[in-house]
């Protein structure tokens, strides 16, 4: 269920803000705890000075949205047998949580490493057909938009460096291994995305050349994204995900009895032992063990 909205927030402005995405997750088995956390909208001033103090022209999406609500955090839960397990998270963050990736060293100790460190130019020839990554030094300007919940980090990103344009702005991927991987060229689009998804865990990674954990990959099944390609998500599913059939599971497990065949009737004498074809062993042979030749 939502949070009450505050004094002045009506129910349109929650359709608006969530695309409808609500109702189409409150009707989803087994979803309960659909919330949003409401947020006042941003003044003008405040985005005014980000932009003057980090030196960057924040784009016109970026700024109605924060016009619109400073910051925007959903989740949603499911209920498996007597327990909820949160699920779903959707974040972006305000805007004076909207800061620079930290270039500063690890442990702020001389010599210490720093993300700058990391560059390496020398994959860049390999990498003309694709986009142009961020670089982690001056050359780019890097804000966190959402933490991921620890999965990654998804930020905003000035790709020509300070001062900083708006049509320089791109929304890229930074994976836990600090790879880089494009999302899309608006804020807009990749509002969309986020949205879509249903805020399901680790749904960034489908959008890079190792794909999503076969654990997330149980939950895609479960609750497919609105515009997720179902080809890729049934790609080498059988490797990685349980595909139950209840009408199979609950069915009835009683047994058919088949009668035993009975071995054929040895000749009166003959010696006793299990059934099988007549042996061409030496009578100095005993009884039931192997002939060795």
């Amino acid at each position: 269920m939502e949070e009450t909205p505050p004094p002045g927030c009506s129910k349109p402005h929650l359709e608006k803000l969530t695309l409808g995405i609500t109702r189409i997750l409150e009707s989803s088995p087994g979803v309960t705890e659909v919330t949003i956390i409401e947020k006042p909208p941003a003044e003008r001033h405040m985005i005014s000075s980000w932009e003057q103090k980090n030196n960057c022209v924040l784009p016109e999406d970026v700024k109605n949205f924060y016009l619109m609500t400073n910051g925007f955090h959903m989740t949603w839960s499911v209920k498996l047998d007597e327990h909820t397990i949160p699920l779903g998270s959707m974040a972006i963050n305000s805007i004076a949580k909207l800061t620079q990736l930290n270039q500063s060293s690890v442990y702020s100790l001389p010599n210490a490493p720093t993300l700058a460190d990391l560059e390496d130019d020398a994959l860049e020839g390999n990498r003309k057909e694709l986009p142009e990554k961020p670089h982690f030094d001056s050359r780019s300007v890097i804000f966190e938009l959402d933490p991921c919940n620890g999965n990654g980090k998804v930020c905003l990103v000035y790709k020509r460096g300070k001062p900083a344009l708006a049509q320089d702005a791109e929304i890229w991927f930074l994976d836990r291994a600090l790879y880089w991987h494009f999302l899309t060229d608006s804020f807009t689009a990749y509002y969309r995305l986020l949205i879509t998804h249903l805020g399901l865990p680790q749904w960034q990674y489908a959008f890079t050349s190792y794909g999503i954990s076969p654990q997330a990959k149980q939950w895609f099944n479960m609750y497919k994204p609105i515009t997720y390609n179902t080809d890729l998500l049934a790609e080498e599913t059988n490797c990685f995900v349980n595909k139950l059939d209840p009408s199979k599971v609950f069915k009835s497990k009683n047994k058919t009895l088949i009668p035993k065949k009975k071995g054929p009737v040895q000749p009166a004498g003959g010696q006793k032992g299990p059934s099988g074809p007549p042996s061409t062993s030496k009578s100095s042979s005993s009884p039931g063990n192997p002939v060795r030749k």
